[in-house]
C-alpha cells in the first residue's frame, strides 16, 4: 500500500508540475501582454519597459518559471490586478464560500443519488427501475444554466418562494442558498444515480450473489451483506471524482446566482485579464483534482480489498518468465 502510495503520488506531483508549466507559458511567455494587463493599455513604452525590468521579465523563460514556482510554493503568489489585494488573501475567502456550497451539495446529492440507484439495481427492469432511470436521464440531460432558468421561473418568479440571488452580503442566509444547491443536486444526482444503478446490477447478478440466494439468505440480507459494499466502489469513485467537477462546473451557478464564490472569482479574473489571480486559482484547482484522485484511489483499494496495486513479487515474476 505504501508503495503504491508513493509512486500515485510521483504521479499526481509530475501532472501538477507540468500543468504548471502550461499555465505559466500560457499566461507569462508574451512579457508585453503581461505588462499590458498590469499597467493597463494606456501605459507608455518606456513605462512597460521599466516595469518588465524590475520585477525580472527579461530574465530567461525557464528562469522566469523556476522563480514562479518557488514563489507559489512560499505562498507569494502576487497581487491581484482587478481587486487591488494580494491573491492568498482573496482565494480562501471565495473558496470557503464554494466549499460550503459545494458540501452542502454533496451531502444531499450523495445519499439520494445511493439510495436512487441502490433501488433501481436491485430489480433491474421493473417499474421501480424505469422510472428512476428516467429522472437520471432527463436531470442529466438538462444543462445548468438551463435548470437553473427553470426553477428560477417556478420558485422565483411564479410562486416567490425563494430570491433569485444569493450574494450572502449580511451574512449566512440558507433561503439564498437554496437555488444554486438545487440546481447542483439535479445536475450530478442523474449521472451518481445511474452509476450506482450500473454497478449494482453487475453486482447483483454476480456468482456470489446467486450463490447466498441459493443458500436461503434474504433478499435484504443478500442485499445488504454482500452485495451493497462490492457496488459502492464505483459510486464512491465517482462522488470523489465530482468534487473537482465542481470547482470547474460551479462558475455557471454562481455566476447566475451571484454567489460569491470561488467560480465568480475565477470568471471575474478572466474577464479583467488578472494574471496573477488566474494563476492563483488554476493552481488551486489542480491541487484539488490531484488531491481527489489520490483520496479516490485509496478509497477504491479500500472498498475492494481483492485489488492490489503492489508490484509483482520475485516469485511471481520467476513464475511468469
Amino acid at each position: 500500500m505504501l508503495h503504491f502510495i508513493a509512486r500515485r503520488f510521483l504521479v499526481l506531483l509530475a501532472t501538477m508540475l507540468a500543468v504548471s508549466f502550461v499555465v505559466f507559458a500560457a499566461l507569462e511567455l508574451n512579457i508585453e501582454d503581461v505588462a499590458t494587463h498590469v499597467l493597463g493599455q494606456f501605459a507608455t513604452a518606456d513605462q512597460r519597459h521599466l516595469w518588465l525590468a524590475e520585477n525580472g521579465y527579461y530574465d530567461p523563460f525557464l528562469y522566469r518559471y523556476l522563480r514562479w514556482l518557488m514563489h507559489f510554493l512560499i505562498g507569494d503568489w502576487g497581487r491581484s490586478i482587478h481587486f487591488k489585494e494580494e491573491v492568498t488573501t482573496l482565494i480562501p475567502y471565495y473558496l470557503k464560500n464554494t466549499a460550503m456550497l459545494a458540501g452542502i451539495s454533496l451531502a444531499v446529492m450523495t445519499p439520494l443519488a445511493l439510495l436512487l440507484g441502490v433501488l433501481a439495481g436491485m430489480r433491474e427492469g421493473s417499474a421501480l427501475d424505469r422510472m428512476i432511470s428516467f429522472f437520471a436521464i432527463a436531470t442529466t440531460s438538462i444543462p445548468q444554466f438551463a435548470s437553473a432558468v427553470f426553477l428560477s421561473g417556478i420558485f422565483v418568479f411564479w410562486l416567490h418562494l425563494l430570491p433569485g440571488a444569493s450574494p450572502m452580503t449580511s451574512g449566512f442566509a440558507w433561503r439564498e442558498l437554496v437555488m444554486p444547491v438545487l440546481v447542483l443536486v439535479l445536475a450530478g444526482t442523474g449521472y451518481l444515480t445511474r452509476m450506482t444503478r450500473a454497478s449494482m446490477v453487475e453486482v447483483m447478478s454476480s456468482a456470489y450473489v446467486r450463490t447466498a440466494r441459493m443458500k436461503g439468505n434474504s433478499f435484504a440480507r443478500v442485499v445488504l451483506r454482500h452485495a451493497l459494499r462490492n457496488a459502492m466502489v464505483t459510486p464512491v469513485t465517482v462522488v470523489m471524482l465530482y468534487i473537482p467537477w465542481l470547482l470547474a462546473n460551479v462558475v455557471v451557478v454562481e455566476v447566475f446566482f451571484a454567489y460569491r464564490g470561488f467560480g465568480t472569482l475565477l470568471y471575474t479574473a478572466s474577464l479583467q485579464h488578472d494574471v496573477f489571480l488566474i494563476e492563483g486559482c488554476t493552481m488551486v484547482a489542480v491541487v484539488a483534482v490531484v488531491s481527489t484522485q489520490l483520496f479516490s484511489d485509496l478509497a477504491y483499494v479500500w472498498l475492494n480489498p481483492r485489488v492490489t496495486f503492489d508490484a509483482p513479487s520475485e516469485k511471481t515474476a520467476g513464475a511468469a518468465a
